[in-house]
């Protein structure tokens, strides 16, 4: 195994706001409060040790939520640790994509492990849990319902509405059957089908079922995965939820911090609105809007007074389901939480949320940005080497790596490059003469100059067209391999699953993982699974 690190600065596939905040810019300190080192926890663990922690509660849910599951030493004891005012979490989040969807899932839960590691072996007298949270309640059934597996896309068909987690589990009939058969009938095939199948057969609802999944895969490394559309957790959340409802008071502090975070070149994340919360029924997760005197579920003929909407929370506080804007705000009010593990999206916009925090009274927690990485097979990185590019070059553009390719291995000038800059000055030189003379000519000669630069331009492009027609079998590698690394030409952790990898090397793939994935260090991975 090789590890390469490459800056962020030089992933072309990465945005401009994640490459911002994942390198320190300083235009972005006024938005997030910690500085991403483990000195720093210590400052985080006084910042929260103040909050009003309901450990009991947490301890209490998730042992509900793990009775049917078969629950590891090392979870069990992550889990009552709970109960302790020295112990805290460390919280990565994902929407229960099918399978696990993308390497990035497996690659946030990773990079959380390792922190906790590192964090458990720096500061002794505390104690740091992994914890996952399954975003559940999202209602975008076409984000999660589909995953990549060997060229393939694997997609889970049914018409129910509402949160995705309360979908049922027996709905997957199909999609495992096409699952099955694509794995085929190998003893890794048959060992990862079985974790699979077990979670999504044995667990009645998505939501149970993913975090089953999660907990067959990590429950062995200590990783607590939680539900948080739990009843009680909502009746916890109710101070903030009614506030919200009855005052709004998010929309205004948001969208400040939106504009300031414009003055400085960062578009809008998250759209925030009036009252950022949903309603939950059966079938259905939707919009909460207020209408001159009376609450408005959008899309239904529901219809609430302000005093009917008081009495349906404080009745079910379960059907009000935060959305993107107060999601951060409900975990971190409720969890001993001191550090958020996500993606350069969500780190984009958590950073408009801390003046909302602030407004709440609630501890704004470290947001790191997760490990992100190539997970370069050896037959793909013999077949890379061999072309004579390095492993850097794997994220430059493919018609620019064929270019480069031409113009190393030809014996040829293909380039009029000096030509062209040697006939362009003597254009200008002639257009200096003629104006003396005819000051009408210059609209002319440039044309005319232009026109030759184009004939030039058009014989250079056939001219390398005929040299590649040399390297037809290097070219057709040169793109095999980055559409294979590089699906669609974007990156390989937001395309493939990692059901083909764990075939290839066993689940044990996991800690190499760990151990390679740590979210304190800047830079993307490229990690060679060859000798």
């Amino acid at each position: 195994m090789k590890k390469l690190v490459i800056p962020f600065n030089d992933i072309p596939q990465l945005s401009s706001k994640d490459k911002a905040y994942s390198t320190g810019n300083q235009n972005l300190k006024p938005f997030y409060k910690h500085a991403v080192n483990i000195d720093t926890f210590q400052r985080v663990v006084s910042d929260k040790s103040i909050q009003d922690i309901p450990r009991k509660l947490i301890v209490e849910v998730l042992k509900e939520q793990y009775a049917s599951l078969p629950t590891s030493e090392e979870t069990l004891k992550n889990i009552d640790s709970l109960l302790e005012p020295n112990t805290f979490t460390i919280i990565t989040a994902h929407q229960p994509v099918l399978f696990t969807g993308p390497l990035y899932y497996i690659f946030k839960i990773c990079s959380t492990l390792n922190l906790c590691k590192q964090l458990n072996a720096y500061y002794p007298s505390n104690h740091f849990v992994p914890l996952f949270i399954n975003g559940a309640e999202d209602h975008d059934f076409d984000e999660i319902n589909h995953a990549f597996l060997f060229n393939k896309k694997l997609t889970w068909e049914q018409d129910k509405g509402g949160s995705v987690g309360k979908l049922k589990s027996n709905t997957l009939d199909i999609v495992l059957s096409e699952l099955k058969n694509l794995l085929g009938d190998s003893t890794e095939a048959e060992e990862i089908y079985r974790l699979v199948h077990v979670a999504y057969t044995e667990n009645e609802l998505y939501e149970q079922a993913s975090s089953a999944l999660v907990n067959a895969i990590f429950g062995k490394y200590g990783l607590v995965a939680l539900n948080m559309s739990h009843k009680r957790l909502k009746h916890f959340f109710k101070p903030i939820v009614e506030k919200e409802l009855f005052e709004q008071p998010s929309q205004a502090i948001i969208e400040k911090t939106q504009q300031a975070l414009g003055d400085i070149g960062f578009s809008v994340q998250a759209h925030v609105r009036e009252i950022n919360l949903f309603y939950l029924s059966e079938n259905d997760r939707n919009r909460i809007e207020k209408i001159d005197n009376h609450f408005h579920i959008v899309g239904t003929n529901i219809i609430f007074t302000d005093a009917q909407l008081r009495d349906e929370l404080d009745l079910y506080p379960e059907k009000f389901s935060p959305n993107v804007v107060l999601r951060p705000l409900f975990q971190e009010y409720i969890l001993p939480n001191l550090a958020y593990i996500g993606g350069g999206g969500e780190i984009a916009y958590w950073l408009e949320r801390k003046a909302q925090f602030d407004y709440f009274n609630v501890p704004f927690p470290m947001l790191i940005r997760r490990n992100s990485a190539l997970i370069l097979e050896d037959v793909w990185e013999k077949k890379w080497l061999k072309l004579d590019f390095k492993l850097e070059d794997l994220f430059t553009d493919t018609d620019a790596l064929i270019r480069a390719f031409i113009q190393r291995h030809s014996g040829n000038e293909l380039s009029f490059d000096n030509e062209i800059e040697e006939f362009s000055k003597i254009i200008d030189q002639i257009k200096e003469k003629a104006i003396k003379v005819d000051p009408t000519l210059e609209k002319t000669i440039i044309a005319e100059g232009l026109k030759q630069l184009k004939s030039w331009e058009q014989i250079a492009t056939r001219l390398t067209r005929a040299e590649k027609s040399k390297y037809d079998v290097q070219i057709q590698q040169i793109r095999n391999i980055k559409e294979k690394l590089f699906p669609g030409n974007g990156l390989q952790e937001r395309h493939d699953n990692f059901i083909p990898l764990f075939m290839r090397y066993g689940l044990g793939i996991l800690d190499l993982f760990i151990e390679e994935l740590n979210p304190l260090e800047e830079g993307f991975l490229v990690i060679s699974l060859g000798d």
